[in-house]
């Protein structure tokens, strides 16, 4: 029985910029074909799929076109949801009609998932609009590998009027492409820029006109992927430009977290323009201590209080109690208090709102205003490296507090890429003293750290770093500001 294929575009570079329908295909994907210009963290939302790099640089190929839909078939008739993920758009330059005529001639069904084209993304990014009511009303977009063939040369004539030229693929041929829009009538002194990795932090900018911009390529160094575009709109890139200027466009900051766990923050450092390398320091796995867990869970009534300082504590509680053939109700009864407000949507997505929460995030806030009554002891579903704050906390209180390890935090293996990657960091975002240990013991204590809070800024000091600057909040709000005030120096 045959599968099904979905063609996907997966836009010009920026992850946000994959559309919703894509990530839900790609969540129910066996087989994703990718290539070179498809951002590779999009593969994380089909871990479990096959992956298979095609390649597609340039001149070079690591897979020919006939190869790719052939293999792209052959997955397909083996009956399985086989993903062909591509940059950008399936059908703006992207042979994307070739494989879905493969498709037909093999009698697979297929979809088409447009992808946001870089033809427009990418000027956009460069704060240089394709159409302006005073400088542009039409745009044409073209393939510069169309330059190698002397037969277009006619063609080109039609394109003489058009406001905006916009190139794709047209770094090697960008001598071939001026010399053509020469030909034609374009004047010498026409605006032009090319922009390299576009949507990207590595997005590069280079402005000029017809007369020089082959030049200033050449010597900005500028390759592949590029777009280059043409006509007096790239004049407005002068008051447009928002990508390339914000705060920390250009800083590189380590983010380090679990593997499982969320990119929020490095979501929010890029947006301040920051160069983000992600690596995972810690991950978490299952507890070591199931049978404890699984007693407690049957015991809760035994309980005033349940307490959980994290959402790893949270799914871990909750895939105990499915296990042991149980839901939410087994909470019925007894009070349930979180850490923070993160805490809190997490347990939220379980249909159970929290009965507490301190006034500010953190373990030691929370051991200190917990409204424990005291008649009964309070649990804590924790990790295998729990802070001692809150213990010490309700302990000084005359509570009596039950911790129970619901998961282990390891160290994670790092590559010596990812070691390489982190070391050319500015500075080292640590969340957790969890975190800071494990960065100290991994990487050394080289790169200055920006720690969110008071208990991982004495953690990450303990562990022998420098500290560049202190979130005096735990939250990552205050923690981008801390990086900004330590990089910038307000």
């Amino acid at each position: 029985m045959a599968g099904f294929v979905s063609l996907i575009g997966a836009g010009p570079g920026d992850l946000g910029l994959l559309t919703l329908k894509a990530k839900l295909a790609l969540e129910r994907a066996e087989v994703v074909l990718y290539d070179y210009l498809a951002n590779p963290e999009i593969l994380r939302f089909c871990s479990s799929a096959e992956h298979i790099f095609v390649g597609k640089k340039g001149f070079s190929e690591y897979m020919s076109q006939e190869e790719i839909s052939s293999l792209l078939v052959q997955k397909a008739l083996e009956g399985k949801r086989v993903i062909r993920l591509k940059g950008g758009d399936v059908f703006v330059f992207g042979r994307g009609g070739e494989e879905a005529e493969a498709c037909i001639a093999a009698g697979v069904p297929f979809e088409v998932i447009p992808g946001i084209t870089s033809a427009i993304a990418v000027p956009a990014y460069a704060g240089i609009p394709v159409t302006h009511r005073e400088a542009g009303s039409s745009f044409a977009v073209l393939t510069g590998n169309e330059m190698l063939r002397d037969a277009e040369k006619l063609k080109y004539k039609a394109f003489q009027d058009i406001d905006t030229l916009i190139f794709l693929m047209g770094v090697k041929t960008l001598p071939r492409i001026v010399d053509r829009l020469l030909e034609i009538g374009k004047s010498k002194d026409t605006p032009a820029a090319t922009i390299q990795w576009g949507t990207t932090q590595q997005q590069r900018v280079v402005e000029g006109t017809l007369e020089n911009i082959v030049q200033k390529v050449q010597d900005a160094g500028i390759g592949a992927p590029a777009v280059t575009v043409v006509g007096d709109v790239v004049r407005y890139r002068n008051t447009l430009k928002w990508f390339d200027s914000r705060p920390l466009w250009g800083r590189k900051v380590a983010v380090t977290r679990t593997r499982e766990g969320s990119s929020e923050l490095g979501n929010l450092l890029r947006q301040e323009g920051a160069i983000v390398i992600e690596v995972p320091l810690i991950r978490f796995d299952s507890t070591s201590k199931p049978w404890e867990l699984q007693q407690t869970l049957r015991q809760l009534s035994s309980f005033e209080w349940v307490i959980f300082t994290s959402q790893q504590g949270i799914q871990a509680a909750m895939k105990a109690l499915n296990e042991l053939g149980l839901d939410a109700r087994a909470f019925a009864g007894v009070k349930l208090a979180v850490v923070g407000p993160s805490t809190a949507r997490e347990l939220a997505k379980y249909g159970l709102r929290a009965d507490f929460m301190p006034s500010r995030a953190g373990a030691v806030h929370l051991g200190g205003e917990l409204p424990a009554s005291g008649e009964k002891p309070v649990v804590h579903f924790a990790s295998s490296l729990a802070e001692p704050d809150l213990h010490e906390a309700l302990i000084q209180r005359g509570m009596t507090i039950h911790t129970v390890e619901a998961y282990q935090t390891l160290p994670a293996e790092l590559s010596e890429e990812q070691r390489e990657r982190l070391r050319d960091a500015e500075v080292i975002t640590l969340a957790s003293g969890s975190a800071a240990r494990a960065c100290a013991k991994q990487l050394g204590t080289d790169i200055p750290a920006v720690t969110m809070g008071p208990q991982t800024n004495k953690a990450a000091l303990g562990a022998g770093f420098t500290i560049a600057k202190m979130a005096e909040t735990p939250s990552l709000t205050a923690l981008v500001g801390a990086v900004r005030a330590a990089l910038l120096g307000n």
